[in-house]
Formats: C-alpha cells, sequence, structure tokens
C-alpha cells in the first residue's frame, strides 16, 4: 500500500484506524478501488464505526468533569484523550504553544497538554496581548484554546446534550486570514460547513498580535442534537491559522 493510501485510511477525520486486507495487492488500481469502498463505508455507516470509538472525554488534575455538557460551553482544548489518528489528527507530533511558545516551567497552563501533538495556548493580558484594543469582543483571562491550525487537522470532544432539539452554536476565536471549518456528529456531518470572519486588523501595528483579535461568530451554525452522549469532531478545512476556543451551544 502507498505511503498516501496509508495515510488516508489512518487519518480519515472520523478519529477511526483502518486497516487494509491482507489480500491487498499493491497494484494501483486495486488500492484506489479499496480507497473508494472505504470512503463510501466512511460515509454511510460511521455510526457503526463509532461503537468502537476509543477516544475517551478528557480530564486531569484540574478539569474532573467528564463529557462536556450542552446547552453550555464546550472547550476546545479539552478535546478528548486517545491520541494521535483517534482523539485527533495534526499535522505534526509537537504542541508549539505549549512547552514551546509557553515555556515548560511547572505552571499548569504553560504546560497544559504539552505532549501531545494538538497546539493549545491560553490568553494572556499582560503586555496587552489578547485584551487589545483591536479586539472585537474581550475573552477571558487564561483561557485555553487551540491554534496553529492547519487544513486537515481535526479534534473530537464527547459531550452530553442533557436535552435533545435545535441549538444555535457561537465561536470564540480568531483568525487573521479566514476560512471554513465544520461539525461533525458521531462521523455524520452536523451542518454546512462554517465560515470563519477574519479578525486581522490593519491599523494594529504589531504584526504578531493579528493572531490575537478575539471575535465571537454569533449563530455560527444551528444544529440538530439527540438526548446523550455524542462525539463531536471539529474540522479545520481551509486556510487554518485560527485559535478556537470554545463553542456555546444554546438551546432554540
Amino acid at each position: 500500500m502507498s505511503d498516501s493510501t496509508e495515510r488516508f485510511l489512518n487519518h480519515n477525520g472520523l478519529g477511526l484506524r483502518c486497516a487494509a486486507p491482507k489480500t491487498l495487492r499493491a497494484s494501483r488500481m486495486k488500492q484506489a478501488f479499496w480507497c473508494m469502498s472505504v470512503t463510501f463505508c466512511l460515509a454511510g455507516c460511521a455510526s457503526q464505526g463509532w461503537k468502537a470509538y476509543q477516544g475517551k472525554p478528557f480530564q486531569d488534575s484540574a478539569y474532573k468533569g467528564g463529557p462536556q455538557t450542552i446547552p453550555g460551553r464546550v472547550q476546545c482544548a479539552y478535546y478528548d484523550l486517545g491520541g494521535e489518528g483517534v482523539a485527533y489528527h495534526d499535522t505534526d507530533a509537537v504542541n508549539h504553544g505549549s512547552g514551546g511558545l509557553n515555556p515548560a516551567n511547572g505552571e499548569y497552563l504553560n504546560e497544559f497538554r504539552m505532549h501531545e501533538g494538538v497546539d493549545t495556548s491560553y490568553t494572556k493580558f499582560k503586555g496587552q496581548i489578547d485584551n487589545s484594543p483591536y479586539n472585537l469582543v474581550t475573552p477571558p483571562a487564561n483561557q485555553l484554546y487551540v491554534g496553529w491550525t492547519k487544513p486537515g487537522e481535526w479534534f473530537n470532544l464527547t459531550v452530553n446534550v442533557e436535552r435533545a432539539g435545535r441549538y444555535a452554536v457561537d465561536l470564540l476565536y480568531t483568525s487573521n486570514r479566514g476560512g471554513t471549518i465544520s461539525l461533525a456528529h458521531n462521523g455524520k456531518p452536523l451542518a454546512p460547513p462554517i465560515s470563519i470572519i477574519s479578525t486581522k486588523n490593519d491599523q494594529d501595528p504589531l504584526a504578531w498580535r493579528q493572531w490575537h483579535h478575539w471575535n465571537v461568530l454569533d449563530a455560527a451554525a444551528e444544529v440538530d442534537l439527540p438526548k446523550g452522549i455524542s462525539i463531536l469532531t471539529v474540522n479545520i478545512l481551509t486556510q487554518g491559522n485560527m485559535n478556537l476556543a470554545f463553542f456555546e451551544f444554546r438551546y432554540k
């Protein structure tokens, strides 16, 4: 099997690991045919695959809440435990925020999930980094977020929906170039792709702060959710370079 075929199968955006049958030969035609079959299966049989999902709700010494609750705020940095290819896919194995930009000095926020591939950081008010006058909204201080995003990356969030029905979804984020993301529910599309409005502001004299202009995308999506435990997948579709803090699910 070619490297590109294997990458597709192992990082299919659904958090599922796939393996080719042992009888598969190396011919490109057979690889393409089997890859196509897997694509159709993932599109039509996702709910069956999710029964074997190996990810687990995030918890650590500070957060012990288990599945995040809907209605309410779903924190992106509390993506599931399970590692690369199961709970998330990232383009490299390095956390460029925790332990990188934020030095590993024993502090909880600086070292938050620093040995995982998803890039995480938090809002800082010292020196007007995340509380500058160029914000459209002021984020909470020490707000964790997923950053350094790139197209093709994704992460899973285990949630507990307490009330079935339709929800409006708001997003706290930054984006210096716009882009699109999508949400999936148990491996199936939950809503059309979400267009992220750029927060770039040419009046800001500090170029690096273009990644720190915070905004809330009100009613970014409207979704129908069943009651109970579900897996939400956040997919980065285009552009990237977004900081995603949390989704607010409001019952309609």
